[in-house]
């Protein structure tokens, strides 16, 4: 059947009605959208970037595009973009979305916070504080060098020396939950979050504050990463919430964050790790 040609030449691209808008619930939106080309203009494929041509919707940006070539020298295209919704804090970020994940991992004995000092809700502390007594020969503590036997703590811990030194073990077999332990289960929280930017700045930013602790929900004003329902604060030790991954890939004309945030009821030392205020 010949082609009969009437009315739009079709040389650009029309959008064609059925577009959609679709949020996510945290300020992105996604459109899905297709157009009608004629074929022979050979329309670009390669449209990244390019805005939604309505003028309410002007900032969604082409992410990816498609294109069949139908019969009689017709084409159809179908372009997806995205963008952040302008009413969401100015459209500059959409807000965090997170998950959590709780669970126990092995770590060292020595790094419980009720090794040395007693921490509210255990009874006692582990292995106490020093000065620590030194065991009788042929007993229990190995001998350490030409000095005799090490040195004894509560629950059968052995030191090298008497103000602590390095930690031998356990060395008392009637504490028979600690005997020969080197590691407990601690617990840990993890969170995980994405958030999209329209400018890389703030990537750059947030790139600056890896391995940083806050006390609260947000790194700065600028980057509340954290849900109203996470717990925060600060101890003795230092701020509680760790920034500890940041991945960034572009998204359409946006930056797409990938982060995590590691939780700490003991708070992460401030000497370790840059606190901020």
């Amino acid at each position: 059947m010949a082609r009969s040609d009437k009315g739009d030449a079709l040389t650009t691209k029309v959008l064609q009605p059925g577009w959609s808008v679709q949020s996510d619930g945290f300020g992105l939106n996604t459109c899905s959208a297709t157009y009608k080309v004629n074929a022979a203009s050979a329309p670009a494929i390669n449209v990244r970037g390019e805005a939604f041509p309505k003028a309410a919707f002007s900032y969604l940006k082409a992410h990816k595009s498609s294109i069949a070539y139908d019969d009689l020298g017709m084409a159809t295209m179908r372009i997806d973009y995205v963008g952040i919704d302008p009413t969401v804090n100015g459209g500059t970020r959409t807000n965090a979305n997170m998950s959590a994940a709780n669970g126990l991992t092995a770590e060292n004995i020595t790094s419980h916070p009720n090794f040395f000092e007693n921490y509210e809700p255990f009874p006692l502390a582990i292995a106490g504080e020093p000065p620590y007594t030194q065991d009788t020969p042929n007993n229990l503590a190995p001998n350490v060098g030409n000095q005799g036997p090490a040195y004894l703590g509560a629950a059968g811990s052995c030191f090298e020396k008497p103000n602590g030194g390095r930690f031998i073990g356990f060395v008392n077999p009637d504490f028979k939950t600690l005997y020969g332990k080197t590691q407990y289960l601690a617990a840990t929280t993890t969170y995980s979050g994405i958030v999209y930017y329209n400018d890389v700045s703030f990537v750059q930013a947030l790139y600056l504050l890896l391995a940083t602790a806050t006390a609260t929900n947000s790194w700065g004003a600028t980057f509340p990463l954290l849900p109203a329902w996470a717990p925060v604060g600060a101890t003795t030790w230092g701020n509680k919430n760790l920034l500890s991954q940041v991945n960034v890939e572009e998204f359409g004309s946006l930056y797409k964050v990938s982060y995590e945030v590691r939780y700490s009821k003991e708070g992460w030392d401030s000497l370790t790790y840059v606190n901020l205020v």
